[in-house]
């Protein structure tokens, strides 16, 4: 999570003030526009009734449903808030999961986020404007900032929606996704991705088109979770399927012709028996028959 600036946090405090929330409601609200790409939120926070949506427009949802005064504050901050934001470098992402930006503009925009050059918010009181203010604390002297796995150099587009983000590197076949502060790295095989989409249900499923057709995130291997490397399940072994070999053919054949000769010498026994009147025709005739059958 992002540290505020002592100037970002006064302007937090001064906002909670005028709305009657606690700065730490505004501040939780704060990180839901920001993840919301400063055009929606989705949030839980008891001061706000709890679970709730909004979007800009005029549209929001709240579990006390049927606090209007509530639902006017919640969103009269949002738009603030998405306001405030619009005028930090780097917080609203410029590509999405419908409409893409290719490049080191994208790359630009997006690795510097904390970059304080142009477009920072103006800290106003009574007698108006003070200055350019950054609300978060820029990163350390050598850190660029980016949210992917180290060592993965500049990605060819990078897109935000909802609570999710992505960075795919074409290049190197690695799709990075940011679901909620968890970073899993995919291997894209041989996939030309050329877009992605989202369920639109909280962390619902993540798919991209390629010259596949539409691809579900989850069928692609993964190759890291938070940066820690996710080793390949080991499969159980196969049982070999039996090797027929000329050796088990002539074995097979041989025992078939001797059960025959073994079943025709006890019919040859049976007819002794009956020319001697050991056995009748009717007894004769019914285990002769029973031998036949084994054949």
């Amino acid at each position: 999570m992002k540290q505020l600036t002592p100037e970002g946090q006064q302007i937090i405090n001064n906002i909670a003030q005028r709305y009657n929330f606690s700065p730490d409601a505004v501040f939780s609200m704060l990180q839901s526009v920001i993840k919301g790409n400063g055009s929606m939120a989705q949030f839980n926070h008891r001061e706000f009734g709890g679970s709730g949506q909004w979007m800009k427009g005029g549209m929001i949802m709240l579990g006390d449903m049927f606090n209007n005064g509530l639902k006017n504050s919640v969103g009269g901050l949002c738009q603030e808030l998405s306001t405030l934001i619009a005028n930090q470098p780097g917080l609203i992402q410029s590509g999405s999961f419908q409409s893409q930006s290719q490049g080191n503009q994208e790359q630009s925009n997006f690795g510097n986020g904390y970059s304080n050059n142009n477009g920072g918010q103006q800290q106003q009181n009574n007698s108006g404007p003070t200055g350019a203010v950054s609300l978060f604390v820029p990163p350390p002297a050598g850190s660029s900032g980016n949210w992917w796995p180290a060592g993965l150099q500049n990605p060819n587009s990078t897109g935000a929606q909802n609570n999710v983000r992505y960075a795919y590197f074409a290049t190197i076949n690695r799709l990075a996704i940011d679901i909620n502060g968890q970073v899993t790295l995919y291997d894209t095989l041989n996939h030309q991705i050329g877009g992605f989409s989202q369920q639109q249900s909280t962390g619902g499923s993540v798919t991209f088109t390629s010259q596949f057709g539409l691809v579900d995130v989850k069928n692609l291997p993964i190759i890291s979770i938070d940066n820690v490397p996710v080793q390949k399940p080991l499969q159980a072994p196969s049982t070999p399927a039996p090797v027929y070999t000329q050796a088990n053919s002539v074995s097979t054949s041989s025992a078939n012709q001797n059960q025959e000769a073994d079943i025709f010498g006890a019919i040859e026994k049976l007819a002794a028996l009956k020319d001697k009147g050991i056995l009748s025709d009717s007894e004769y005739s019914t285990k002769k028959a029973e031998l036949l059958a084994r054949l």
